[in-house]
């Protein structure tokens, strides 16, 4: 009896945790970096971020704020020094230190190698193609001459391999007459493929390769800047394909050795094809819904499965619509917000902001989310908010 009452005490002991709990070091102090600390804060954990600007979102949140580069490599090597773990919520950061540091024995997820992948969108089309997943045709761009373009064949995309997000980096070439158009970098083309619906999977994977994913979202983006506008989850589709939508992210995260959540993006064709477009390896815009809608938001999420915790359950409890709210008019300058008192009279209106000092056109100044029990009314009740809020520039006097 005596040796089993001491193993119990010894299954006790190994359970217990101190305060806090761990200290994350997360490479971005952005609004993901915000929302993030936000939840590790509600959790216990300790929370250090890295990010050039002194103001950034995070650091009204953060324990910690190392003010720094992401490509600074005493300022890496400070963070992972004072971290248990190392996350990012951006990924134009330097891989190669990430690499070292990762080898000298620091834990960082997902891990660099990942990173590298997903940071040259050419590289993950290769990977996702040898893995035999489903992408869109494409081909590296070997040459800028006309009779490249044309013999891929129009209409077609021009990505940038690295660099681009939101909307930039990327042209749609139609026909010979956009080639003025062209991008002069390293990239590759790709068909442009009969979208009927923009798809999004969170995919959540720990550290043992236990993994979840959270149900299909459909996306609708704002046409002239190319940015998320309109996010309604579930997706409004059948359940075959939201079930394959589901086992290709899946695969994905599992070709990437991914740990972490992670958003793939994906095309439903016309024909009811599916394709993937790109992948973020972090917290993402189309996973935002879940703060109010799921049982485990996405960066409760993140957090277990970085720092070894079981991963939570994935429920959406309501539909929901989430809004992104970007900067109005033509001009820059200290954000007004017009409109909130009006919008949150609107039952089940959730209104997130992120603190950032100086509004510009299309830039991402927040978001709101929407449940209900009723889709439809929920659409309905997020077109409201997007006429009554607004992020305006104050005018200089």
């Amino acid at each position: 009896m005596e040796e089993i009452l001491s193993g119990v005490r010894s299954d006790r002991m190994s359970s217990l945790l101190g305060f806090p709990i761990k200290k994350v070091g997360v490479i971005g102090g952005g609004q993901l970096g915000k929302m993030l600390a936000q939840k590790a804060k509600q959790m216990g954990f300790y929370i250090i971020s890295l990010d050039p600007n002194p103001e950034c979102p995070a650091s009204s949140v953060s324990d910690e704020l190392i003010v720094g580069d992401f490509y600074d490599p005493e300022k890496l090597r400070e963070l992972a020094e004072k971290s248990d773990v190392i996350t990012y919520e951006i990924e134009h950061i330097n891989v190669e230190v990430l690499k070292e540091l990762h080898e000298a024995g620091h834990e960082i997820y997902p891990s660099p190698y990942c990173l590298e992948v997903i940071q040259d969108k050419l590289k993950q089309k290769e990977l996702f193609r040898r893995a035999g997943l489903p992408v869109p045709r494409f081909k590296r761009v070997l040459s800028f001459d006309p009779s490249f373009f044309e013999d891929f064949g129009f209409p077609c995309v021009q990505k940038a391999s690295k660099g681009g997000y939101d909307g930039r980096g990327v042209v749609v070439l139609r026909d010979r007459s956009d080639l003025a158009k062209v991008l002069k970098v390293d990239s590759f083309v790709e068909e442009l493929v009969n979208i009927k619906k923009e798809l999004a999977v969170m995919v959540a994977r720990g550290r043992k390769g236990e993994v979840v994913s959270y149900p299909v979202v459909e996306m609708i983006f704002e046409p002239s800047a190319n940015i998320l506008d309109l996010l309604i989850a579930p997706a409004r589709i059948d359940e075959r394909i939201a079930n394959r939508a589901k086992e290709i992210a899946i695969r994905v995260v599992e070709v990437l050795d991914g740990v972490g959540v992670f958003g793939v993006e994906l095309f439903l064709t016309e024909d009811g094809e599916i394709f993937i477009n790109e992948v973020a390896p972090r917290p993402h815009n189309s996973g935002h819904y879940t703060i109010e809608a799921c049982l485990t938001s996405q960066f409760e999420q993140h957090l277990r499965a970085i720092c070894g915790f079981p991963l939570g359950s994935t429920r959406q409890i309501l539909p929901a619509v989430m809004v992104n709210l970007l900067g109005e008019g033509d001009r820059r300058g200290k954000p007004l917000i017009e409109g909130l008192a009006e919008a949150l009279a609107i039952e089940g209106v959730s209104f997130h902001f992120y603190g950032k000092k100086v509004t510009i056109p299309f830039r991402k100044m927040g978001h709101v989310t929407i449940i209900d029990d009723d889709l439809d009314r929920a659409i309905g009740k997020a077109r409201k908010v997007k006429d009554l809020l607004k992020i305006r520039a104050k005018e200089e006097s």
